[in-house]
């Protein structure tokens, strides 16, 4: 067989189903391929689309979403969805074609050096030069992908190698096993939590990628530790829980930030120091912590670990609570008043354009609990963040250590493939929508019909937000935008216009009753909001 037939062997033997990506000319072999296997190829608009989705597909399922460009351009525009991928840990394998190997030592049409470009934001890349590799280098790069921390790696496939006959298969499947930490330091941890006054658990993505929530809520029950969540660890402890604090993340004083600077022992679970910046919550590094994660913490001088267990974050979770007691800790009924208050009280506001608080309350009266928002970067991002309230994990998917705007779109069309039964709504600026609006065309394309919830006001409302924040004035921020209705027409979508307040609502609800993708015009008014934000934050005091 050729090379290229035994890649995609070697990806339906992997688990593969879905493969988004562009057509080239020296990917042809594989496409050739791809056309009788049983996986589906997504044909998308850019490749910058499809390496989100493929990010998405990963975070999602926890098994590597995997992407396909051809060389040059292609695959350059693959690199924000890889890097996002990166800092986010989610499992992704980059495919791009290449020019033949007679080619690669001299300057020669779209010939760049793909390997070197994308070392910096994968944890392991390849060129395939032998074809005898091949299928080592395919199971290579999903182990490295998906064992912790997961995150991207790539191959690079020159052309004359995929046209080569080879004499080899699949490799076998296999993974390995976490270990769990030394009784020694189960007892060393057991010791700090019992001279705790006030301790805090803080709680990331690594209990979602562990699908540890349920033992995280046992052990937080069982010592009575009040627990605060990174943005991507959202609904890891429901909202309605008495013991959760929300989340933080937005690199300011918030009500949650309250739990954290009383704290004096921190119990990090599963939690990325790129998700909320340890300096942020242990400023005068005096805080005791406990890291129960995977691989051994990260060098930072604000995050000092006294005790580390490191293995299965679910194992040591269970060690620790079977020899469970009341640790105390920090009172949360009136920090969580201030946030369900702010929510709340915006359910009803007429005021147009819109309020964030407002638009927010209103995704979340129409979304179940297990339905998903992917939501872009922006000004709307710091509200979704901080007031959408989740009760199970992975229903708001946030670009957060990379925080790349332009993945609302393509992510929701991943999570809407993924999930065909669940509600899934895009939410995006206007400046972020632009970026990759024209994934609504694949959406339409692949039947895939979410929900674009625009929230429009004809500027970067969060680096207006910063200006203003620090220069008292602005610069090169605003822009004009295309009738969004006419727009989402014009590629056989449903478009919505909100004209009031008292008409989101409903419109939603409309949206979501459609058979292709809709997309709704949401004016919105951040400008004061944003700004009181800021001061209501810093004005917190943590009296509690």
């Amino acid at each position: 067989m050729k090379v290229a037939e035994l890649i995609v062997r070697c990806l339906e033997n992997e688990g593969v189903d879905l493969i988004y990506g562009l057509p080239g000319e020296e990917n042809l072999e594989l496409l050739e391929v791809l056309q009788d296997s049983r996986i589906r190829f997504i044909q998308t608009r850019h490749e910058q689309g499809a390496a989100f989705m493929a990010d998405v597909f990963g975070r999602l399922t926890g098994r590597a979403g995997v992407c396909l460009s051809t060389l040059g351009p292609g695959a350059t525009n693959l690199i924000t969805g890889v890097a996002d991928a990166f800092l986010d840990r989610a499992p992704v394998v980059a495919l791009t074609g290449q020019v033949d190997r007679d080619r690669l030592h001299k300057e020669s049409h779209q010939n760049i050096d793909l390997v070197e470009i994308m070392r910096p934001v994968t944890k392991w890349n390849t060129r395939i030069m032998h074809p005898p590799v091949a299928a080592e280098a395919v199971r290579k790069a999903f182990k490295v992908a998906q064992v912790e921390k997961p995150g991207p790696t790539h191959l690079d496939i020159p052309d004359d190698v995929a046209a080569e006959e080879v004499n080899e298969g699949p490799l076998p499947v296999n993974w390995p096993k976490r270990g769990e930490p030394a009784e020694r330091e189960i007892e060393r941890a057991l010791e700090i939590l019992r001279s705790a006054r006030y301790p805090i658990i803080i709680a990331g993505n690594g209990v979602v990628r562990g699908q540890a929530s349920d033992t995280l809520i046992r052990f937080a029950e069982a010592f009575e530790i009040p627990v605060v969540t990174t943005f991507m660890g959202k609904g890891v402890i429901p909202y309605t829980h008495p013991l959760a604090l929300f989340t933080v993340g937005l690199q300011t004083k918030d009500v949650s930030y309250c739990g954290l600077d009383r704290a004096d022992v921190v119990v990090s679970v599963g939690y990325d120091l790129v998700e909320y910046a340890p300096e942020f919550w242990n400023r005068d590094r005096d805080k005791r912590l406990i890291q129960i994660d995977t691989v051994p913490a990260e060098v930072d001088a604000s995050y000092n670990v006294n005790v580390g267990l490191i293995g299965d974050i679910a194992a040591s979770l269970r060690r620790l609570t079977e020899k469970a007691f009341k640790a105390g800790g920090t009172p949360v009924s009136g920090l969580r008043d201030l946030v369900f208050g702010e929510l709340e009280s915006f359910r009803l506001d007429s005021t147009f354009p819109l309020k964030p608080q407002k638009v927010v309350a209103d995704m979340r009266t129409v979304l179940g609990d297990s339905d998903i928002v992917v939501s872009d970067v922006g000004a709307h991002k710091m509200w979704i963040a901080r007031l959408y309230p989740c009760v199970v994990p992975n229903t708001c998917i946030i670009s957060n250590g990379f925080a790349a705007m332009g993945i609302a779109v393509p992510g929701a069309l991943a999570a809407k493939m993924l999930y065909p039964e669940r509600r899934v709504l895009a939410a995006t600026g206007d400046g972020g929508f632009l970026m990759n609006a024209q994934e609504l065309e694949t959406a339409v394309r692949v039947k895939a019909p979410f929900v674009t919830l625009v929230f429009r006001d004809n500027e970067y409302g969060l680096i207006r937000f910063k200006q203003m924040t620090r220069f008292k004035r602005t610069a090169y921020v605003d822009f004009g935008n295309p009738d969004l209705v006419r727009f989402a027409e014009s590629f056989g979508l449903k478009g919505y216009r909100v004209a009031a307040a008292s008409e989101l609502l409903p419109i939603l609800e409309d949206a979501f009753t459609q058979e292709v993708p809709s997309v709704i015009d949401c004016p919105v008014q951040y400008g004061t909001e944003n700004l009181r934000l800021l001061e209501r934050m810093g004005k917190v005091i943590c009296t509690f």
